[in-house]
């Protein structure tokens, strides 16, 4: 008898964590190196689930490997450390390319506007659709944060933020006030980083709505934290807050990130 989507997410959780899937988030996953014991735990469940819960696919005849979906699970995973794992519903399926993919064709971009410029990216998050994840460029971010840059959380920040039902740069809000310090906090500092007033820390990409600025921030929230958090602390408490997660303190526990091998 086939289980049902819930027999299956159990049975996941029940499996013992493989002690190679643990050795590649060592190797692979700077991150890794900086959770406590308990979050480590969190994460290994958060990857099972996600390996077994949605659709993989491989584009341009790309065979996925362990490393490829554990790593980019991590990832991804990290983000909804301190959520609901049922915050990534919207996520049905994760296509990985292994590199960048240049979209062709007529396309909407906002505004009534359309082109067909060829377009080269490295991620996408369709609303009722794929996340799209360029494997080079989320290997090489995976193992090194001080970019502040990152494929996947960026992607799947925008699959948080369409929770709401639009990509407006607001995801799912407890309170009214916790709603209205969102707007007031992130509002500013958008329109700083689209007046060019914003500082250098923010990629000015996220200056181009506010869908974008949602997801550029967060990059920076688990990648470059205590830059953000001295830097813009209203910023990163709103973010602290919705994420449930203190990466700043992470990073100060260990003083440095840990280079992965």
């Amino acid at each position: 008898m086939a289980l049902t989507r819930r027999g299956r997410l159990r049975k996941a959780l029940a499996q013992p964590f493989p002690e190679a899937w643990r050795d590649l988030l060592d190797h692979s996953v700077a991150h890794w190196r900086v959770l406590a014991g308990h979050e480590r735990e969190r994460l290994e469940g958060l990857i099972r689930l996600l390996l077994v819960d949605k659709l993989w696919e491989a584009s341009s005849g790309f065979e996925l490997t362990d490393e490829i979906r554990v790593v980019i699970s991590a990832m991804a995973g990290l983000l909804i450390l301190g959520l609901d794992y049922d915050y990534y519903h919207r996520v049905t399926t994760i296509i990985v390319s292994p590199t960048t993919v240049v979209l062709e064709g007529d396309r909407h971009v906002g505004g009534g506007l359309y082109t067909d410029e060829p377009d080269p990216i490295i991620g996408q998050a369709r609303f009722d659709g794929p996340v799209l994840i360029a494997w080079d460029a989320a290997r090489a971010q995976a193992r090194d944060p001080e970019g502040g840059h990152n494929v996947v959380y960026h992607e799947f920040a925008h699959k948080l933020d369409m929770l709401g039902g639009s990509v407006d740069g607001t995801p799912p809000l407890e309170s009214h006030a916790a709603y209205e310090r969102w707007v007031r906090v992130c509002n500013a500092e958008f329109v700083a980083l689209r007046n060019g007033t914003g500082g250098d820390l923010l990629d000015p990409y996220g200056a181009l709505n506010t869908g974008e600025f949602f997801a550029v921030v967060t990059e920076v929230f688990f990648d470059r934290p205590v830059q953000l958090e001295q830097e813009k602390p209203e910023l990163y408490a709103v973010l602290r807050d919705f994420y449930r997660q203190d990466p700043a303190a992470r990073e100060r526990r260990v003083s440095y990130w840990p280079r992965s091998v």
